[in-house]
């Protein structure tokens, strides 16, 4: 298992965006279902998606948030054809942020809000070799911009296998940003990678719940340690969510409850979903005492 996952929350279209996904990208399948009944957003489906080999998580639970751009998904493709061809079905029905075209770090790009208003860009490597083919990518803008760098400090520290593999900064005539920011930086946390930029360009969108990463935890003392180190509002703590410093949000999960999730004993889900509700930070001892697992045998 990734030990972090990201995590899209749709209005209702998550299994349709699931099939669509899957469809397009290869090494991709739907990997498993489940439904919660009784939640504040009613019927929620939850699915489990691998895309390209990485693994994504995604929720149907009403219109409360909506995706920007301030998180997106770059895809590493090896041929420009690949590019076209993605391009073609992720833009069908939505909205062009860079024209697909030729760019100066790339003879092959483009960045494209797709019909469910998710933000990919589409970009050739060339002779860059790449691991990962999707790499989730935060952009700092407006009040928190120019704090990219601090952010990637912030959560170097933060997880137990971490590096900074490249840092690009903004030159002298790179207005509107300041000379030193980060243009890009790449970070790898955990062995999975992220991308960090700031953008002191008029941008009207932020970081909200409509993406967040999921870490997954093995025992309550790792949910505690993360907790503890990422939430910086206490208004943000809910159901194992929690917003760090910056305003990126976070679920500090245990990897116990993708078994409870995954249960076809609806008394049993019932159980567990009505015990995590009341939750902030997740309680592991009382999650499998709710699903009826002996606390002994943990």
């Amino acid at each position: 298992m990734q030990k972090i996952t990201p995590h899209l929350w749709f209005d209702t279209e998550a299994k349709e965006a699931a099939e669509l996904y899957t469809s397009i990208f290869k090494d991709s399948k739907i990997k498993s279902t489940a439904t919660l009944h009784n939640t504040p957003s009613g019927t929620v489906d939850l699915l489990t998606i691998q895309l390209l080999g990485q693994e994504f998580r995604f929720i149907s639970a009403g219109p409360l948030f909506k995706f920007t751009p301030a998180v997106s998904f770059l895809v590493a493709c090896d041929a420009k054809d690949e590019v076209d061809a993605l391009w073609n079905e992720l833009s069908k029905g939505g909205s062009v942020l860079m024209e697909l075209g030729e760019y100066p770090f790339s003879e092959r790009y483009g960045w494209t809000q797709d019909r469910y208003g998710l933000s990919w860009q589409v970009m050739f490597m060339g002779e860059r070799e790449t691991e990962q083919k999707i790499t989730p990518t935060l952009m700092f803008v407006g009040e928190r911009c120019g704090k990219a760098e601090e952010a990637i400090n912030l959560y170097a520290s933060v997880f137990h296998n971490a590096k900074v593999d490249h840092v690009i900064r903004y030159g002298k005539n790179e207005g509107p940003d300041k000379e030193g920011a980060i243009k890009h930086a790449g970070v790898s946390l955990e062995g999975e990678s992220f991308a960090v930029m700031d953008s002191a360009r008029g941008h009207n969108f932020t970081f909200n719940e409509a993406i967040s990463f999921m870490v997954h935890c093995n025992t309550q003392e790792e949910i505690d340690y993360f907790w503890a180190k990422l939430s910086a509002d206490r208004k943000a703590e809910q159901c194992g969510w929690l917003k760090d410093k910056f305003g990126l949000s976070w679920q500090i999960v245990p990897t116990v409850m993708d078994e409870m999730l995954r249960d076809k004993d609806e008394t049993k889900l019932a159980r567990v979903t009505e015990a995590f509700l009341k939750m902030k930070k997740f309680d592991i001892a009382k999650l499998k005492e709710a699903y009826g697992q002996d606390r002994s045998a943990a």
